[in-house]
Parts: structure tokens; C-alpha cells; sequence
């Protein structure tokens, strides 16, 4: 007989994603079920690139500590090298007080950290147990899951697929997609070279294609090829070392000895994108909702993304704190991001194509990324610094929509930062001197609940009398903008009482 549970949410999936997504519920106080199939964490080599602003928003939730300095002390801005279709010359910049541009950690060293964070928090993880059936029933989800000890049955107010490009949620729940077929084909796998030195480190172009090569642990290789010829044949095939080898040697126009062969995998620029992020009860995030070609280290940074988006909407609607639209302002949100990321990976493949025709091209790019406010609309790109979110009225204010960086502020309780501020995850009213604070203050007060109110001095870096921050870092109004109470109640429905600020 099928054990009964019985939670809030269950979250389909425990990568970094799906722990994420727990870590913010639980923090929040709902109860939290994590379904994962894999028995422990994959050491299977894949991301290992956090672009700035999903470090930025991990860091204002907490998620970060012990991985990343939570800001950079000084007021000059920071920039790491990065490249655009392997063309080198792209800067990743950030603010002043913002944490580094780049993360550099495995994506198995993320996963651990997130999962401690969610199970600190209170989720409960399943791991070695498969989803096998989703149903929508009213009021609710109802999943079934096998595992070593047997069948298992959950009903929760709501379910969310973070399990990966097969997702089983995303079938079983009819989402449609939109897709764009395989046009190259591509092999990854760590080996050991014959010979020292010859296939160095670094991105190799050549008539017949690329061969990315790096360094790691135990005097091992990383290689990746790219083959624009056409997709594979059958890309379920196991690859061999063999098949490796030749293409290696193939691309490189030499003999490339290699042994001792692990994570020898194939994959191609195949691309995604659910119609819907939300079928009822039932959400999608992280690789269940896009898959794109893995160039530029946007895919998890995309995913963690969605993560944060969605892990404050779902727990107000489970607390009964939000507004009727709020959650279908993930959906929103998050796709025009992730079409942005397919839109530009396919243009970085496109730029990759080893036609001599398109040489001028390649060489255009590479002056461009040269070129200080040339590389900055695209290092805003990658690094998804350029997101600009939809405004829940007609009438808003520039600032609404943006995301607030990490100024520095005073309080009546000492000098402090936007990210010390959001950290424990509430809605903040910012309000910056007091001609107009305490106006906007009453306002609010039927929201005193859920609000933190935050007086503090006026400061050249917000030129503006009010903010109302989201716990993901992004402004929802504005002074000047519409009436606050009318973004108060869009997003976390009407007045319930009254109240006093912090």
C-alpha cells in the first residue's frame, strides 16, 4: 500500500532548481516535499557559470553564504572576462557593492549547498523516488511517486516541475511547448591526453569545426566539440572513446591520443520553450520549462532565476497573502527571459558555423566586443543585468520594473545595504526622508503584515521619495508612479488591517 503524504507543495525535481525553490518555501513556513530520482547528487560534469544578477538575487535571499562575499567593499565597479560564441573580448561588469560578476562552482558543489539550505529550512527530500502519475484535482495536486520502499502518494495545493529537460510533470501535465530542432551536433567528456601539450586550454576554431578544452583535477581534460555539419544521427547512442577520439582529431586536423574516458556524453542545439509556465496548480521551472544550446553558462544561472521568481510568489499564494495575478506574473516574467536566452544562443551558434562567408561577421563582433558600450548591451545580456520586468499598471515610474543595486543606506538603526535589508525576505518599503514618507506609510498600513517599512535618509543613488522592493531584489512601484494601494493589492491582495512600520 502506497504511503499518504500530505504538504503544502511538492517540487518534482532536486537540482539546483528544485532546492532552491524549496529552500525559499520552507524559509517561508510551507511545508515542502522534494521528489528526486537520483539516489545522490550527480558528479556528472555541467554547469559551472553564475552570470551576475542570479548572483545578485541569490545573494539578497541568502543563498550564497560560504560560496560568495555578499557585497565588495568600494564604489568602482567590477568586470570579469567572459566571450560571446567563443569570440573573446566580453566583460561582465556590475555596480559598485555588487558581488563579483562571476561565479565560478560546480554545479554538484551548488546542488549540496542548496539542498542543506532547504532541508535547514524545514523541506523534506525524497530522494531514489521517480514521479509516475499527476493529476489536478480541485483545490489541489495529487502525485505518485515509486521508490526503494515502494509506491508513494502526496496530495499538495500545489506541484512544481523542476525535473529537468524529460520532465515527467511537463508531460504528465499537457504543457505545450514550442521547439526548434537539432542543427549541430556536439560530444563532451573528460579524458586523459596521450600526449602533454597537444590540445592546450582554450576555445580551437577550425575549418571543420570547435574543440573546447580545459583543465581539471588529476592532470584530466574537459573537451567539448561542436560539429555544424548536422544534428547526430541517433544522439541516444552511447558515445565511445573512440568516436571521441576521431572527432577530436577530425576537427583538429591531427591525431589526438586520449584515454581513460568518464561523462562521455552527446548533445546538440536543440531549444525549448514551454507556451505556459502555469497549467493550473500545477508550475514549471529551471530545464522542464526551456532547454537551449549550453553556450555563454546561461542555463542554470536561467534556472535559479525562475527559482527566485517563484519561490516568494508561490509561499505568499500557499499563506493566502497575495494577490489573485500574482502568480501568473511568473509566467510573465521568467518566459520572455528564457526566450531571450534561446534567442541568443541560437544567434551565438549561428556566429560559430566555420563558413568562411562569415568571417566579416565574426571579425565585426570581435571590434564590437572590444568597444566599451558595445560589450556592455551584451554583457547586460548574458549576465541578464538588462532584464526589465512588465509594470502592473498603465501609469508607473522609470524605476518600476528594475532592479534595485546594493546601495548603501542609513537607518535609524545604523548604516546598512540593500542586501542586508532583503535578506529576511518580506516586501520593503523604502522610504527616504520625510516630506512624503509618512503619506506613503498610511497608505500601506492595511498591508502592515507583510510589509517591512524602512525609513531611511534620502541618498543621491535613489533620486526618488519611495521604493516598494519585491524579496527578489526587483522594484514593483515607485514614487510617482500609480497609486501605491492599487500595486499593494495587485500583489498582495486587498487591506487586511492596521499596522506600524519597522
Amino acid at each position: 500500500m502506497a504511503r499518504e503524504l500530505h504538504v503544502d507543495v511538492v517540487v518534482a525535481g532536486g537540482g539546483p532548481v528544485g532546492m532552491v525553490v524549496a529552500a525559499e518555501l520552507a524559509g517561508y513556513g510551507v511545508s515542502t516535499l522534494v521528489v528526486e530520482a537520483r539516489a545522490s547528487v550527480s558528479r556528472r560534469p555541467k554547469a559551472t557559470t553564475l552570470h551576475a544578477r542570479t548572483v545578485q538575487s541569490l545573494v539578497r535571499r541568502g543563498h550564497l553564504g560560504g560560496l560568495v562575499s555578499p557585497s565588495r567593499p568600494g564604489t568602482v565597479p567590477a568586470s570579469s572576462p567572459f566571450h560571446f560564441a567563443g569570440i573573446p573580448g566580453l566583460a561582465i561588469s556590475v555596480p559598485a557593492m555588487e558581488p563579483e560578476p562571476v561565479l565560478k562552482c560546480s554545479q554538484e558543489e551548488l546542488e549540496r549547498h542548496f539542498e542543506q539550505r532547504a532541508r535547514s529550512a524545514g523541506a523534506r527530500i525524497l530522494r531514489g523516488h521517480r514521479v509516475t502519475g499527476v493529476r489536478q484535482e480541485r483545490g489541489g495536486v495529487h502525485i505518485t511517486a515509486e521508490g526503494p520502499g515502494g509506491p508513494v502518494s502526496c496530495a499538495a495545493q500545489y506541484l512544481v516541475g523542476a525535473d529537468g529537460a524529460r520532465s515527467t510533470v511537463r508531460e504528465r501535465s499537457g504543457f505545450a511547448s514550442q521547439s526548434f530542432p537539432a542543427t549541430v551536433s556536439a560530444m563532451a567528456g573528460d579524458v586523459s591526453l596521450g600526449e602533454k601539450g597537444v590540445l592546450g586550454p582554450g576555445w580551437h576554431r577550425t575549418p571543420r569545426g570547435w574543440i573546447v578544452a580545459k583543465d581539471v583535477p588529476g592532470g584530466r581534460t574537459r573537451l567539448r566539440t561542436l560539429d555544424c555539419a548536422g544534428p547526430h544521427g541517433d544522439r541516444n547512442l552511447t558515445l565511445t572513446l573512440e568516436e571521441l577520439r576521431e572527432e577530436v582529431s577530425r576537427i583538429a586536423g591531427r591525431d589526438v591520443p586520449m584515454a581513460a574516458p568518464q561523462w562521455l556524453s552527446r548533445f546538440s542545439d536543440f531549444s525549448r520553450l514551454a507556451r505556459s509556465y502555469r497549467s493550473g496548480r500545477v508550475l514549471l521551472a529551471g530545464d522542464a520549462a526551456h532547454v537551449h544550446f549550453p553556450i555563454g553558462g546561461q542555463g542554470l544561472s536561467t534556472g535559479l532565476l525562475d527559482a527566485v521568481n517563484l519561490g516568494w510568489k508561490l509561499a505568499f499564494t500557499v499563506r493566502g497573502e497575495a494577490g489573485e495575478d500574482l502568480l501568473d506574473s511568473y509566467d510573465q516574467e521568467r518566459r520572455p527571459a528564457a526566450q531571450r536566452v534561446i534567442d541568443n544562443t541560437r544567434a551565438q551558434v549561428a556566429l560559430m558555423r566555420p563558413d568562411p562567408g562569415l568571417d566579416p561577421l565574426r571579425a565585426l563582433f570581435g571590434e564590437l566586443l572590444a568597444g566599451s558600450g558595445e560589450s556592455g548591451v551584451l554583457s547586460s545580456m548574458i549576465s541578464a543585468q538588462d532584464t526589465v520586468l512588465p509594470v502592473h499598471t498603465p501609469r508607473s515610474a522609470p524605476w518600476e520594473g528594475r532592479f534595485l543595486p546594493n546601495v548603501g543606506l542609513t537607518t535609524v538603526h545604523g548604516r546598512t545595504d540593500a542586501i542586508g535589508l532583503l535578506r529576511e525576505g518580506r516586501p520593503m518599503l523604502l522610504l527616504l526622508g520625510e516630506q512624503h514618507g509618512r503619506d506613503y506609510e498610511s497608505r500601506a498600513r492595511g498591508w502592515a503584515g507583510v510589509l517591512r517599512v524602512v525609513r531611511a535618509e534620502p541618498t543621491p543613488d535613489i533620486p526618488c521619495d519611495a521604493l516598494l522592493v519585491r524579496p527578489d531584489g526587483y522594484i514593483a512601484w515607485a514614487a510617482g508612479g500609480a497609486d501605491l494601494t492599487t500595486v499593494l493589492t495587485a500583489c498582495f491582495g486587498g487591506p487586511v488591517g492596521a499596522g506600524a512600520g519597522l
